[in-house]
């Protein structure tokens, strides 16, 4: 039969499923779904979105047959001892199995209505054909192995593992596979041997491969994907919860030979990829790279597994996540320094892949956000990479890689569930201490880094050039980030008892942090910006307190702005609102610009909204304008980050999803409909989550720009004034001001203030114990963060499919939104047509993002992401 007489049939076949009739189980018919396609695009060309509709809708249990006869097939396949043979056991026949369940999974997932039917079918105790049934069966189809003789007192039926299992089963005994995805075994051993497909953790000697076994994984990772992404037709809210069945199977794997080895194979996998290796300028352009969609797969299903949070149970311990478990439990030196090094090259590859002589002739990888986020689960579950990285300054990279992706993408609005991870990346690291005290090496070299990062004149530390980034992000992000202004405050906090040596632009920044916050525009715009000012305080407290003698520029810019902190102690409702009329008064008789030393440019946005953020607060003359109180042009002086640059084609794929916000019900249910409510899992207790060695100290999120109607009040004031942190810093005044309030602001008169801040000794000043401000797992985050890495998979799928045949294209996704674009200019790098482009944010407002400590106020925040959706299309281009 020819290929197009073959399609054909294929497709007259699937036609007939619809139809009313019922057709048998041991009709031959369903052969053809495993002889006839040629390829996956004649699985995903010809099995289109509304034929499999059509069949689940119109005759389902026609769909159920479909299902078990490709399982069965598959599933006897997998036994034959000649598999994978041309003639008695073709490769062909298990691949086609396994093309079919990708393309129809998705689509019984949709359906809601199908939800108890699903469970049942998939997940509940079943009888399937004994061996002497299947050879029974194989005998109508003339495929029988006459080798094999059943015995006649054998049953034709017995009972069976759930159908699910059996499938996920079937697949991970296929990865490690003779002949099929591992080179060929004498007949006498075990056709399935758990080697480690790539040398690296675990395994030093690689093993031999070729393009045919790495297509058979990819085919096989696939599905296994596939079975997990029941997660994309949940909601955010409930499935951190609930969970998927299919992931809880496979993380709690009780056989710690095949957790070993699908975790190393997969990690092994993704980090010996090396996208550096020598090819032909402009190939991508022309040809697919297997190997990266191989790794591309690795990569996913091992984030898919290893942030899996286990669902709770009514009662007991849940069972431990193993895959999560034993990355935790590594431990060899040689085993971090293949983990960082893999990581490292991928993070550095959109870097490299603008620098080339040929423009856009290397393709960028797309997987940077998974990569960065595989770097956050390894220090969270791992204190011995963690040290590893703090002991070998290995975090210095990361550091400065991932203020890359954030500050590089941080305007970007589909990219803003990245840059609100590399936040907490950053976050998790600066809890260490000895990661704080690392920072005050001196960063050399940073005139080499991108323009987007690179820091005019700068001469300093790393803990210089993080405190500047984070000044970056917090005025120039234009309000996108607002809901985690706490968690970058919070990595200042962390680091602030460990910082010696902090540079004059670096130390005048954070005062001017202090003024934007401090000031009546800032803190009249919600009832919870105070607690932000707080967090400042207390972090200009801490260096204060423990780094003292080291710290001779940060205490003589907080001397020469000692009118800002002693009008925030006498502060009222109505010298703010004074203020507030004072500087549009200003605004008013200027043309709508301040006077020059009333603000700095770098910190205020020419226009002011009604919830002002750092970027856009109206800055105030005297006690709250931005400068030093007795000279407004210092600042000048001070190298300033230089202008963001476009960011480099591929470097960071679009998010492609977008999220509603609903900030009307609190905690874990916010965002939920009753209906949704009423399927969460009777008995739930409250989350936590699993496996992680980490420990995290609570905090909690401010809600930031969300009181539309909130009024000031003077009890409000009241409320939170006497509790500022101010005692520290006005102490330090009191005993500093006088010794050089005589000095000037010439060069030699601030070297004589240096010298004097040097030589004093604070008597009166009290450390107070340090305090870590950790980033804490709640359900709405867990399902955010779920989230974003399942809008990674989607969007990485559409870029591997070329758009054509994505496996969850034209389905209604629930976990995040797919939104359609306008259609791109056809390119040189696209001849036949640009592709459609998706894209929003992951998320609008992270809430319950516990980012502040446990016995600060409890603020409610934000909504997370995960509206519901019903759009069933949309494409994704590479941007």
């Amino acid at each position: 039969m020819g290929a197009s007489d073959s399609k054909l049939s294929f497709k007259q076949g699937i036609f007939r499923l619809a139809e009313p009739q019922q057709i048998p189980a041991d009709d031959r018919y369903w052969t053809g779904f495993w002889e006839l396609p040629e390829s996956t695009e004649d699985v995903f060309s010809l099995f289109s979105p509304a034929d499999i509709r059509r069949t689940r809708d119109n005759n389902l249990a026609n769909l159920e047959t479909l299902v078990l006869a490709v399982t069965s097939r598959l599933c006897v396949l997998r036994n034959h001892p000649s598999f994978p043979d041309p003639e008695l056991a073709p490769e062909r026949d298990a691949l086609n199995c396994i093309r079919v369940l990708t393309r129809i999974l998705p689509f019984i997932y949709e359906a809601d209505h199908l939800e108890a039917w699903e469970d049942k079918f998939f997940w509940g105790a079943r009888r399937k054909r004994s061996r002497r049934g299947q050879l029974r069966t194989e005998v109508l189809f003339d495929e029988a192995d006459p080798e094999q003789t059943p015995t006649q007192n054998e049953p034709e039926f017995e009972q069976a593992k759930p159908l699910a299992e059996e499938i996920i089963d079937t697949l991970i005994d296929l990865l490690f596979f003779s002949d099929f995805t591992l080179p060929k075994v004498p007949a006498s051993k075990n056709r399935v041997t758990y080697a480690i497909w790539q040398s690296g953790v675990g395994c030093n000697t690689p093993i031999a491969s070729t393009k045919e076994f790495e297509n058979n994984r990819t085919e096989i990772l696939r599905l296994l994907l596939t079975l997990a992404s029941k997660s994309m037709y949940m909601s955010a809210n409930i499935l951190p919860v609930k969970g998927v069945k299919a992931i809880t199977y496979m993380a709690t794997c009780p056989d710690k030979q095949v957790v070993l080895s699908v975790l190393c194979s997969l990690l092994n996998t993704t980090l010996k990829y090396n996208p550096a290796s020598w090819r032909v300028p402009y190939d991508h352009v022309v040809f697919k790279d297997q190997k990266q969609i191989l790794v591309t797969y690795c990569l996913q299903l091992l984030l898919v597994l290893i942030l899996y949070p286990i669902p709770e149970p009514g009662t007991g311990t849940p069972p431990r996540n193993s895959f999560r478990y034993f990355l935790g439990r590594l431990h060899r030196p040689q085993d971090f320094q293949f983990l960082v090094d893999g990581m490292t090259r991928i993070l550095n590859q959109p870097l490299q892949a603008t620098t080339t002589y040929l423009p856009g002739s290397h393709k960028s990888l797309t997987w940077a956000p998974e990569m960065i986020m595989l770097f956050w689960e390894t220090l969270q579950c791992n204190k011995r990479f963690r040290s590893f990285i703090i002991d070998t300054d290995r975090a210095h990279d990361f550091v400065v890689l991932v203020l890359y992706y954030a500050i590089d993408q941080r305007n970007d609005p589909t990219k803003q569930g990245l840059v609100r991870m590399c936040i907490f990346v950053l976050q998790t690291l600066s809890v260490e201490s000895h990661f704080g005290k690392s920072l005050n090496k001196t960063f050399e070299g940073q005139e080499s880094l991108p323009a987007s990062i690179r820091i005019t004149n700068f001469h300093g530390t790393y803990a210089d050039y993080l405190v500047t980034s984070i000044y970056t992000l917090l005025t120039t992000s234009k309000g996108k980030l607002d809901a985690i202004y706490p968690a970058l405050l919070a990595v200042i906090q962390n680091i602030a008892p460990h910082v010696q040596n902090l540079g004059r632009a670096p130390s005048s920044k954070l005062l001017q942090l202090f003024a934007s916050m401090s000031s009546p525009s800032f803190l009249f715009a919600n009832e919870t910006n105070h607690t932000l000012l707080q967090s400042l305080l207390d972090a200009l407290n801490a260096i204060v307190e423990h780094q003292y003698q080291h710290n001779p520029n940060l205490i003589y810019a907080i001397v020469r702005s000692r009118k800002r902190f002693q009008a925030l102690r006498n502060f009222t409702l109505e010298s703010g609102q004074e203020e507030i009329e004072r500087q549009k008064q200003l605004r008013k008789d200027n043309g709508g610009e301040l006077p020059r030393g009333d603000s700095i440019d770098s910190v205020r946005s020419p226009t002011l909204s009604r919830t002002p953020t750092l970027s856009n607060v109206p800055e105030e003359n005297s006690a709250f304008a931005i400068g030093d109180d007795e000279d407004s042009d210092a600042e000048e002086h001070h190298p300033t980050p230089a202008p963001g640059s476009p960011s480099p084609s591929g470097a960071s794929r679009s998010a492609s999803v977008a999220s509603s916000t609903d900030d009307s019900v609190p905690m874990q249910l916010r965002g939920m409909s009753e209906k949704a409510r009423g399927k969460m899992p009777v008995g739930k207790p409250a989350f936590s989550r699993q496996n992680s060695t980490t420990s995290l100290s609570s905090m909690a999120t401010p809600t930031l720009g969300s009181a539309e109607f909130f009024t000031p009040s003077t009890a409000w004031i009241e409320s939170w004034l006497p509790e500022l942190p101010l005692h520290t810093i006005l102490t330090l005044i009191s005993e500093l001001a006088p010794k050089i309030s005589n000095t000037g602001s010439s060069s030699s008169d601030t070297a004589a203030a240096l010298k004097i801040i040097r030589e004093s000794t604070i008597h009166s000043i009290e450390p107070s114990p340090i305090k870590n401000y950790s980033f804490e797992w709640s359900p709405l985050s867990m399902g955010w963060y779920e989230s974003l890495l399942w809008s990674f998979i989607f969007a990485g799928e559409m870029l591997v499919s070329k758009g054509t045949a994505g496996v969850w294209n034209n389905t209604s996704i629930r976990l995040f939104k797919v939104q359609e674009a306008a259609a791109q200019t056809p390119s040189l790098l696209a001849p036949r047509g640009a592709v459609d482009a998706v894209g929003s944010t992951i998320v609008q407002r992270i809430g319950s993002l516990n980012l502040r400590d446990r016995a600060s106020q409890m603020a409610q925040g934000g909504a997370t992401s995960g509206g519901n959706s019903g759009d069933r299309s949309g494409t994704v281009r590479d941007v």
